[in-house]
């Protein structure tokens, strides 16, 4: 260090000797936050303390400079000099011309040869990680806005639901109302990203995502299931018990019904800006692992006398 004694310069950023450039730059990124002016005005001892962060960060994140301050300690500086332009011991810096922390810290890091303006910082609370601050730079409009992904059960989508969600140290209310589909995107105003010294905020944007369901399927606007049936009902027909998001139903399966062929059930469907949109039930064969001694005899019987070859049309048309 130029002009002083000497300085651990990992006892300021709180690392150890042996700490990584990831562990360092996250280390200098706390500190730096902590004592930015912006968040401490006036206060001159959070100010010395801030540039005596910037200038140890500036000496270990540069690997020639490490190298020389690990070998020749308080005299590192006489084997290479300091970079200009860093805030040191007997320098200012111009922080009016920074629209805010990030820009500053930005420009920091890329005069000391990391990503500067290439993206923010993390803003903790949310599970699963941070929501990332919007990229800034003195170069760029700052977006304080921020997204985040939130998983949702198909009935909480069906119904509607209420979260709490913790944002940048905030518990926040979130309402989900019913008939959201995957993909799809809410915006609360004014819970994104606070930028210091100004109480300006951004907006917080929800990306929702729909979990499966065991039985019920949204293909576009259309909610579906599939529906078991016997031999003997698509055969002869019935009226049969099925469940619906609402509950309990009745329907009829028509005498003579193929497998495949779907039910509609109007006003069942999934809720939409129009109101509820209609369920289709498609009919799925379902037959029996086993078949008990009389089904297998009433099914000889049927193979005796059934009147009708099943593919008789299909072997003429198969004709080339």
């Amino acid at each position: 260090m130029a002009g002083s004694g000497y300085k651990d310069y990992f006892k300021v950023l709180g690392v150890d000797r042996g700490a990584d450039a990831d562990t360092i730059k996250r280390a200098f990124r706390k500190l730096a936050r902590k004592y930015h002016p912006d968040v401490n005005p006036g206060n001159q001892s959070a100010e010395a303390k801030f540039k005596e962060v910037s200038e140890a960060y500036e000496v270990l994140s540069d690997s020639e400079k490490r190298r020389k301050y690990e070998q020749f300690g308080q005299y590192w500086n006489q084997a290479g000099g300091m970079g200009a332009g860093v805030p040191g011991p007997g320098m200012d810096v111009d922080f009016g011309r920074y629209g805010n922390f990030d820009e500053f810290i930005n420009d920091l890091l890329g005069r000391f040869g990391g990503p500067g303006g290439a993206s923010g910082f993390q803003s903790g609370g949310f599970p699963g990680g941070g929501f990332p601050r919007g990229a800034s730079s003195a170069r760029a409009p700052i977006n304080l806005d921020a997204e985040a992904s939130v998983s949702v059960s198909f009935t909480d989508a069906f119904r509607g639901t209420e979260r709490t969600l913790s944002v940048n140290d905030e518990r926040v209310q979130v309402r989900i109302p019913a008939g959201v589909r995957n993909g799809s995107r809410l915006r609360l105003k004014d819970k994104g990203n606070l930028q210091p010294g100004t109480g300006r905020r951004g907006d917080l944007y929800l990306n929702l995502s729909v979990q499966n369901h065991p039985i019920w399927r949204l293909e576009g606007d259309q909610l579906k299931a599939d529906l078991p049936v016997s031999v003997d009902e698509l055969a002869l027909g019935a009226v049969v018990n099925v469940m619906t998001p609402d509950g309990e139903a009745r329907v009829t399966i028509p005498e003579g019904t193929t497998p495949g062929r779907s039910l509609r059930l109007k006003g069942k469907g999934w809720p939409g800006r129009s109101g509820r949109g209609d369920l289709l039930l498609t009919l799925k064969l379902a037959l029996p692992k086993t078949w008990s001694a009389e089904e297998r005899q009433l099914l000889e019987q049927l193979r005796q006398r059934r009147s009708e070859d099943p593919r008789r049309s299909w072997l003429r048309s198969a004709v080339l």
